[in-house]
């Protein structure tokens, strides 16, 4: 379990650092892809709800650190979103083939419409229309391009191990 929280704290660390410097640039469709969000479906659909949440709450604070925004802002959407989502691996998707895609749909639209919930709470500027029909299309895409290569990287990394054959005392 160490392991796996080392690897996933340094996963998204680098992941926060690629998504503020390099992916946010980019601009296709309308949208950008949103690495972190889509490592944070991976590692969640893998490793369950808990461990989900904790790398949700991880990811958002070291995002909102890196983004000089609002503190907890990113990090309340990614924990939630960590949880619900590795819920759903606990209980039906894991080993499914759809589940990854359809994790991935499901929680950027369901990110982008809980920001738009926020800011509003926070009576912060933000229109709905420029999010929910100019943005999100393109980001839903392009998140669903990037799920295959990051799915795969997350498989190697949170493999389960091979299971330990149980001793019996005989007495």
């Amino acid at each position: 379990m160490t392991l796996a929280v080392a690897k996933s704290t340094v996963l998204f660390f680098f992941a926060v650092i690629v998504q503020v410097t390099i992916v946010s640039s980019i601009g296709i469709l309308g949208g950008s892809p949103d690495l972190v969000l889509v490592l944070l479906v991976a590692v969640s659909l893998s490793t369950g709800s808990i461990f989900g949440a904790f790398s949700g709450f991880w990811a958002g604070l070291v995002l909102d650190i890196a983004q000089l925004g609002t503190l907890g802002f990113t990090s309340l959407l990614l924990t939630l979103a960590g949880f619900w989502i590795g819920r759903y691996g606990e209980t039906t998707g894991r080993d499914r083939a759809h589940a990854p895609l359809l994790s991935v749909a499901v929680v950027t639209v369901l990110y982008a419409v809980g920001s738009l919930i926020l800011h509003y709470l926070l009576r912060e500027p933000a229109s709905a229309d420029v999010a929910l029909v100019h943005v999100l299309p393109g980001t839903v895409l392009l998140n669903l391009l990037l799920a295959f290569p990051v799915f795969a990287l997350v498989r190697r990394l949170f493999a389960p191990s091979a299971p330990r054959p149980e001793v019996e005392f005989v007495g």
